[in-house]
């Protein structure tokens, strides 16, 4: 008998025990308490300094850290729009969602995945303050601190071996203060091609999980559980230094340069006869189709129907698929317009990169294969031609080497001795004075090649953002970029020129660094500065 009453105690014990945990379950989820006060209200005034201690963590960002502004416009701004972005971004969502839940529904062996409902609630998030950050780059930085205590109604429903289950979140809130960067700023609205987020610090996320209508976020020991899980997990993926990054614009199509063309113009044969004694001056102009650069010429020859030049040219080549090298002949005039003996093209594409090729082309009056002007014979021409595209990162512009540690005394490794090409953008100027008056712009001078900014009226503190290209033989280690701010008079005025201030840059350590943007002190200038971005790219 003690053996069965032993046995009949344990097992009564055991079930005693589970129908308790369920019962206080359903008691615990399904029951709120009915002696639940509202929370008293009272003056700041009237509160003791302990309390008011407790309620620090509660300020606003903007009145405890002087680096963040008040936003309160942009709240209003937010409240008046949240229906409408409401809508837009649960759509958004949607839209985003489709084929992560379309890969793993097959991956998990999942009937269906489906929103229900979706709605991000009557309430929008608020800004608590806004920090500014302004650097040298073409880019804009904020850091927003937000606090969103919403009532959404997201409903999933899940359907997998023919049962379903129902999912729903309510009562979230986050608060969490993203960077978020604008880069890089172009003179196209909306004027910033990409969005980087990021997160500064582990965010606050609570909210409450409804599954087959239990709330099981209330279960003690899982909410912290989940919020450290969630944390952990946003984290990974989006904590500074890793971003989210969402394109904006395309910047593809803003073609930047991205190789060097090395052209040689030899010799030219039986060229057409212009003069009156029967002879020609010949001499050839070169320049690269759809490129927007200035065209070469080579030297005159007198009096030679078979001239030989041998003169080296590079052009710089912005998208090799479309561009040609459109080579012109002419007999140079002392008086009047130039004759022009013949012309031809090389399309860059018909060209192996870095492969030498020699060719003879013969001289037409024009690229339109239907004129039978074309077959008359005019000459031909020899040139050599190879196209150097620029080494792998070169051309973008937020690529640096890591050549940092290179002697300056040699170029870096791996740059040829052809050389390369040195970007100069002006950006801007501040505090320039003029003693008469002050319409600057900006004098370029390297190895006597000179380059000039457009000049801008009545300015202190002008904008230019103008880029310059100077293609360099060999890598100038030892040479120096002279800038000089120049103010120039109105149309009508009395007094001349006058030098705001000028400045040398060694240009060794932009081929060491590939890149360099800096602010500069202007020498003879009271308080001028001068912002320029220089970039070194080999070919």
């Amino acid at each position: 008998m003690g053996f069965f009453s032993s046995i009949l105690t344990f097992f009564g014990f055991g079930i005693g025990i589970t129908i308790g945990i369920v019962i206080g379950y359903y008691l615990f989820i399904y029951f709120q308490p009915t002696d639940v006060k509202e929370p008293k209200i009272r003056p700041l005034v009237e509160l003791d300094s302990k309390s008011l201690e407790q309620m620090l963590p509660e300020i606003p960002n903007w009145v405890k850290n002087p680096d963040f502004d008040r936003v309160d416009w942009l709240n209003k701004f937010v409240e008046h729009m949240w229906p409408y972005l409401d809508k837009a971004i649960c759509k958004m969502a949607k839209e985003i969602a489709k084929p992560i839940i379309a890969e793993n529904t097959v991956k998990y062996k999942i009937d269906s995945v489906e929103f229900e409902t979706l709605s991000l609630g009557s309430l929008p998030p608020t800004f608590q303050g806004m920090k500014v950050y302004i650097t040298d780059e073409k880019e804009l930085i904020m850091e927003p601190s937000v606090k969103w205590a919403g009532n959404p109604n997201i409903t999933v429903v899940v359907k997998a071996f023919g049962l379903k289950a129902t999912a729903q979140i309510i009562d979230l809130q986050v608060f969490a203060v993203p960077r978020i960067t604008l880069k890089p700023l172009v003179p196209s609205f909306p004027c910033f091609a990409k969005m980087n987020v990021s997160l500064m610090d582990k965010p606050h996320v609570d909210f409450g999980l409804k599954l087959l209508g239990a709330d099981v976020m209330a279960i003690p020991g899982l909410y912290r559980v989940v919020q450290e899980i969630i944390k952990t997990q946003v984290a990974k993926m989006y904590l500074w230094p890793k971003v989210l990054e969402v394109p904006i614009m395309d910047l593809s199509k803003a073609k930047k340069p991205v190789g060097i063309l090395h052209v040689k113009v030899i010799q030219a044969f039986k060229l057409k006869k212009k003069d009156f004694m029967g002879k020609s001056d010949p001499y050839v102009k070169l320049k690269l189709t759809e490129g927007g650069m200035p065209s070469k010429k080579t030297s005159v020859k007198r009096n030679n129907l078979n001239p030989e030049w041998n003169e080296d040219f590079k052009l710089i080549v912005k998208d090799p698929e479309s561009q040609a090298v459109e080579l012109t002949v002419f007999d140079w005039e002392q008086v009047g317009k130039h004759d022009k003996l013949g012309m031809n093209v090389i399309p860059l594409k018909d060209l192996t990169p870095n492969e030498t090729k020699t060719l003879t082309v013969d001289l037409l009056k024009n690229m339109d294969s239907n004129d039978p002007q074309n077959e008359k014979m005019r000459g031909q021409l020899v040139v050599e031609v190879v196209y150097r595209p620029f080494k792998e990162g070169d051309a973008d512009e937020d690529t640096s080497d890591d050549s940092n540690n290179e002697n300056l005394e040699k170029a870096p490794d791996g740059t040829p001795a052809g050389g390369g090409l040195l970007v100069v953008t002006v950006h801007e100027a501040q505090d320039l004075e003029g003693k008469h008056h002050t319409n600057p712009y900006v004098r370029l001078l390297l190895k006597g090649v000179e380059r000039k900014t457009k000049h801008i009226k009545k300015n202190r503190d002008p904008r230019w953002d103008e880029e310059f290209e100077f293609v360099c033989e060999e890598p100038p280690i030892h040479d120096k970029l002279h800038v000089e701010v120049i103010s120039r008079p109105s149309s009508i005025g009395i007094h001349s020129k006058e030098n705001l201030g000028y400045l040398d840059i060694n240009l060794g350590d932009v081929v060491s660094n590939r890149r360099i943007n800096e602010k500069y002190n202007l020498i003879d200038s009271k308080n001028g500065r001068i912002q320029i971005e220089l970039q070194w790219r080999t070919s």
